[in-house]
């Protein structure tokens, strides 16, 4: 077989994704994923899904084997080698209290997280970041409103070899060893997703009686840790984090007092131990 041409095998360690056999898949028995599309470049599956929420209903989800103008949080860019990758974005529309919402970026990281407890040991970085047992970045996790909905979209870096990868990042094949087919990982996410997610929404977002918060401590490293915030301003933040209050914050105590914020760049000065 011709692995050298634009087919799914033209790399054997990074075949291309089955979009036939992807929606198959997901769409059996009705579940929440009504529309599932896979393109082979694109600058972000996130901007992308966003322009075309005007009206949609939520469950499309956009794959991308290649990347260009990946987005992470506080506008930082990112790329992947083609196929390297999990690049993936759904449209969301929780009927669940607007403060409630800063959940579904953690919520997103639980689900990640579970669908991976397979293959590797990880844990999250509050908001939404999954780490390696050493630290390093397996994945980002991305949340936009998008036309009164939400765009998630998830960043997992699967066979990226290390000369491909800054020093703080991973992938999986680096943690396993071998060579991880993303289909499987992709279908996994999807589903622990949506199972999530339904029950999530099912109780109004309360964090507490869908049980979200407990699972979300339970995978968190940032809980208990020496932790440094770079704020939105540029100004930075020592203390240890506490906690992670009902709307999602991340509780900080510092000599000054104790601090509840909504967003800033966490480093893990000193880590709790709660690899999995």
């Amino acid at each position: 077989m011709d692995d050298t041409g634009s087919g799914r095998y033209r790399d054997l360690d990074r075949p291309g994704l089955d979009a036939v056999a992807l929606v198959t898949a997901l769409r059996r028995g009705g579940g929440l994923w009504r529309e599932v599309e896979v393109v082979d470049e694109i600058g972000s599956t996130n901007a992308a899904l966003a322009a075309r929420a005007d009206g949609e209903d939520e469950g499309l989800v956009l794959v991308a084997e290649h990347q260009v103008a990946g987005r992470g949080r506080l506008d930082r860019t990112w790329t992947s080698p083609p196929r390297a990758g999990v690049t993936v974005s759904v449209l969301l529309r929780p009927d669940v209290p607007a403060a409630r919402r800063g959940w579904l970026s953690m919520l997103t990281g639980v689900a990640l997280a579970e669908s991976l407890s397979g293959l590797a040991r990880t844990s999250l970085k509050w908001p939404n970041d999954l780490l390696a047992p050493d630290g390093r970045k397996l994945a980002g996790i991305l949340a936009e409103v998008a036309d009164g909905g939400v765009v998630v979209g998830v960043g997992l870096n699967v066979s990226t070899r290390p000369d491909e990868l800054p020093d703080t990042g991973t992938s999986l094949s680096e943690l396993t060893g071998d060579v991880v087919d993303r289909a499987p990982v992709l279908l996994g996410y999807l589903r622990e997703l949506e199972t999530r997610y339904r029950r999530w929404v099912e109780h109004a977002g309360d964090p507490v009686s869908s049980g979200l918060a407990a699972d979300y401590l339970a995978w968190c490293s940032t809980v208990g840790a020496d932790v440094r915030v770079t704020m939105p301003d540029d100004t930075v933040l020592d203390g240890v984090a506490e906690a992670v209050d009902w709307d999602g914050r991340l509780v900080v105590r510092t000599p000054e007092g104790r601090v509840e914020l909504s967003a800033g760049d966490v480093r893990h000065v000193r880590p709790a131990s709660r690899e999995r």
